[in-house]
């Protein structure tokens, strides 16, 4: 007799749910079955879109292996949905499933992380869960769920360092991935690297301005470009012009809503959120999405994307620093004379004071002929109150000459963003048509801010573009210039 498997009756299918969805190629079956047998006997049924969400997570190929075993598994989703308990239920199941399993369970902030062990505590104790588990405990600063078979869950804060030096991880949750770097990824994943069958979870609301967001928001745009891999993106969110009272708009948003989360828990959160942030986080709406369109025409932009320039030279950088502090990037533009290219060469995202010191050791090191990276530019244009002197400093310090360190007036910063935007206009500046995606956010969401004697660059992500547009500028105004003038310059490796 086939067994009935309940689900919420009137809940949404996945399919119906999300904004975007993006799943591996080559599903051939799902630990999902086994995973819900098993939540059932600890007394967990899911919403209709959870059980798509557990089928997608744990969808596999021939080889036996999760199909986005490589990639990771995307949730981008607002808060009081329910997130933590379909994740832990999922989680809870595969450590009772597999004897041994090891499960690292992070945030970016020590009070999400408590706050998330709390609710695991107080989840273990109930009767039918209760009897799989040895321990939930805390001390000598460790959190963590011990089951009776040997598998355990770990917690930590990533501000704290959590993560470094483990092995032998079977599955890693990145809570709050929309504050999650590219260095705190790399000292975290290494752990799976001996896993025979690992699992990487990503969970998080769209991003603030000042988060560093670089691997959610890169996640985000190769899903929506296609080009995501061996991986599960799952986007839910309301329209990005909603109402914030639109009782529909919460529901689209919140596929818990209203038969699980009631309607005074989102106006709670409402009341207690600004505008954007309530956007965000209660609604889940992207600002890039909300913001997209920029002043930039975008189809003269994207005809002058190419696959590669002729001519790989950057002869310039530019560097910018937001307002804030909180982001840094660098730019690159090789020019020849009425044409230029420009690239986006790095973003930092967080305090970006810290990272000073390594972008001056990278612009003094030597090629394999001994010629220090910055000699083989005509400048480095460094614009921004929060970071241009101390950055000039350090590279004082590292024994850059003078003159090639270049701090524009104001007046020469907004010329810089003129003449970016005259050359799109005219068409005589090209860029690469992949691997710049926070380029790309940049340019679509920019718009002209009047400044004082002109305007400047502004958007919810400028410094991209504000770092072309510097480097641009370097190689038209710099004293320099005249060293690559009739000559060819060895490549400035990136």
């Amino acid at each position: 007799m086939q067994r009935s498997h309940r689900t919420k009756p009137g809940t949404r299918k996945l399919s119906e749910v999300a904004k975007l969805l993006v799943l591996p190629t080559g599903i051939v079956s799902s630990g999902w079955p086994s995973v819900r047998d098993t939540c059932e006997r600890m007394g967990i049924v899911h919403d209709e879109w959870q059980v798509g969400l557990g089928r997608a997570i744990l969808a596999k190929r021939s080889s036996g292996l999760y199909a986005a075993g490589i990639g990771g598994v995307i949730i981008s989703i607002c808060r009081q949905v329910g997130k933590t308990f379909t994740i832990a239920s999922i989680i809870f199941a595969l450590c009772i499933l597999f004897p041994g399993m090891k499960v690292l369970w992070s945030a970016h902030r020590a009070r999400t992380s408590d706050e998330t062990f709390t609710w695991m505590q107080k989840f273990t104790r109930k009767r039918r869960i209760a009897p799989y588990i040895l321990a939930a405990r805390a001390g000598n600063g460790k959190q963590e769920v011990l089951f009776r078979n040997g598998s355990k869950i770990m917690f930590g804060a990533r501000e704290h360092g959590f993560g470094r030096g483990f092995d032998d991880v079977d599955a890693v949750v990145y809570d709050e991935a929309q504050i999650l770097t590219e260095k705190a990824l790399d000292d975290m994943v290494p752990a799976t690297n001996a896993a025979k069958n690992p699992l990487i979870l990503y969970l998080g609301t769209p991003p603030k301005p000042n988060d560093p967001s670089e691997v959610f928001t890169s996640r985000r745009h190769q899903a929506k470009k296609g080009t995501l891999e061996n991986a599960v993106y799952v986007e839910v969110g309301a329209d990005p012009d909603a109402d914030l009272d639109d009782r529909d708009q919460w529901m689209k948003a919140n596929p818990s809503f209203p038969h699980r989360t009631r309607e005074d828990a989102i106006l709670r959160m409402k009341a207690n959120l600004g505008d954007d942030s309530f956007r965000r986080e209660g609604l889940g709406i992207w600002d890039e999405d909300r913001d997209q369109q920029g002043d930039l025409d975008m189809a003269k932009w994207n005809e002058l994307a190419i696959d590669a320039p002729a001519d790989h030279r950057l002869k310039a950088l530019g560097i910018a620093f937001d307002s804030a502090g909180m982001r840094m990037s660098v730019g690159g533009c090789v020019f020849d004379g009425d044409r230029a290219h420009v690239e986006q060469i790095a973003t930092y995202t967080g305090a970006v004071e810290g990272g000073l010191g390594q972008l001056a050791d990278w612009l003094v090191e030597r090629d394999q002929e001994g010629v220090p990276r910055w000699k083989r530019t005509a400048g480095i244009v460094i614009s921004g109150r929060a970071g241009s002197l101390v950055l000039a400093q350090l590279l004082r310090e590292r024994r850059v000459p003078e003159k090639w360190i270049i701090l524009p007036t104001t007046g020469q910063y907004l010329q810089a963003c003129g003449l970016l935007d005259d050359m799109i206009t005219a068409g005589t500046v090209t860029h690469l048509d992949e691997g710049q995606d926070d380029l790309e956010q940049s340019v679509q969401t920019a718009v002209r801010e009047k400044r004082q004697g002109g305007w400047g660059w502004g958007g919810p992500n400028q410094t991209p573009i504000e770092s072309v547009s510097l480097a641009l500028w370097g190689t038209r105004t710099s004293p320099l210039r005249s060293r690559f003038t009739g000559r060819t310059r060895k490549a400035v490796n990136l």
